[in-house]
């Protein structure tokens, strides 16, 4: 599936707790699938998540057709409010990751 008119390319970043990147890792060699299918049901397409492990800096990549609503949809789920108080502990805020998500503004793309 291309890249369409309505979609919209979404980078943002988040911020390990450094002594815990190992343990963050380990979190996600098998994420839930129900997990998994939520993602996908609230509309989150072509999702990456990116390390630079020295500092433990996340880059997250997606594209939907609409962030907000995705964001509404997976908020409305019990396995997201599972999996993000699970996640909390791994981050500097300690608050649910989904939460600290601030998307970075595009200014360029190649196509």
């Amino acid at each position: 599936m291309g890249i369409t008119a309505a979609t919209h390319r979404v980078c943002f970043l988040l911020q390990l707790r450094p002594d815990r990147v190992e343990d963050y890792l380990d979190a996600h060699d098998v994420v839930w699938p129900e997990m998994l299918d939520a993602l996908r049901a609230a509309g989150w397409r072509n999702y990456s998540l990116f390390l630079r492990p020295d500092d433990g800096l996340v880059v997250g990549y997606l594209e939907t057709d609409d962030f907000d609503a995705a964001r509404q949809r997976m908020a409305a789920t019990d396995v997201n409010d599972r999996w993000q108080a699970h996640m909390a502990q791994y981050f500097q805020s300690g608050a649910n990751p989904d939460q600290a998500m601030k998307p970075l503004a595009e200014y360029f793309h190649l196509d």
